[in-house]
């Protein structure tokens, strides 16, 4: 009677882990929702949500909040320049997109919005590329944002979908408030099915075997 009782309660069973992967998933969310609310902070929170999840859910780490928080902390200067940067792009953008959207109404404007809607993919996909790329790895930020401009345009197929993921993740957060409790680790989650795919295309091989490596901080490229 012993040994099944102990299974019951064994951490390892697939009960627990199914509860613990939630637990994650929830309290990730809700962790880097928090720590985005100065807005300066996004990038850090951004950044450290997709390592994160790249190292919990796809490399089964352990201590997910802890490898959160000191990646979060590791990267807060780069990534609040990155949002500094960023953040005030994205408002032109928005700014653009409201007056190409204001005249829709005749054939003209119709055709300038889907223009300026497919111009779009280009600085959004390097926002998308870079927040991930300062969370996998150790380099200066401008060499974050070149190498962010090389794989939007290398990987355009790529890039489409990893834009389209982010809006449609950015406006059901924006519209609802329930979705910010798995949101958030899902489009990590899924936007790593392509980056780490193309990721170690660059990398030598020692840099592959460091990136997969078990670690509490975000790997160096050198």
């Amino acid at each position: 009677m012993e040994k099944p009782f102990r299974r019951v309660f064994d951490p390892d069973n697939l009960w627990w882990s199914f509860l613990g992967r939630g637990v994650d998933l929830v309290g990730l969310s809700l962790f880097w929702a928090f720590l985005c609310l100065p807005i300066v902070t996004f990038g850090p929170a951004t950044s450290a949500l997709y390592y994160t999840v790249v190292k919990c859910f796809r490399q089964k780490e352990k201590s997910t909040f802890r490898l959160f928080w000191r990646a979060f902390r590791g990267n807060l200067k780069r990534g609040i320049g990155a949002t500094l940067i960023c953040l005030p792009v994205a408002a032109l953008l928005a700014l653009g997109y409201s007056v190409m959207k204001a005249n829709w109404g005749s054939d003209f404007g119709a055709v300038m919005f889907v223009a300026y809607d497919i111009a779009l993919l280009v600085p959004l996909g390097i926002m998308v590329w870079l927040f991930a790329l300062l969370g996998r790895f150790d380099a200066p930020l401008k060499d974050s944002f070149r190498t962010a401009v090389m794989l939007t345009f290398r990987h355009l197929p790529s890039t489409v979908i990893l834009v389209l993921l982010t809006l449609e993740t950015g406006i059901s957060l924006i519209e609802k408030w329930w979705p910010v409790f798995f949101a958030p680790v899902l489009w990590a989650l899924l936007s790593s099915l392509f980056m780490e795919r193309i990721f170690p295309k660059y990398l030598s091989e020692s840099q592959i075997e460091q990136l997969n490596m078990t670690s509490e901080t975000p790997v160096e490229n050198g």
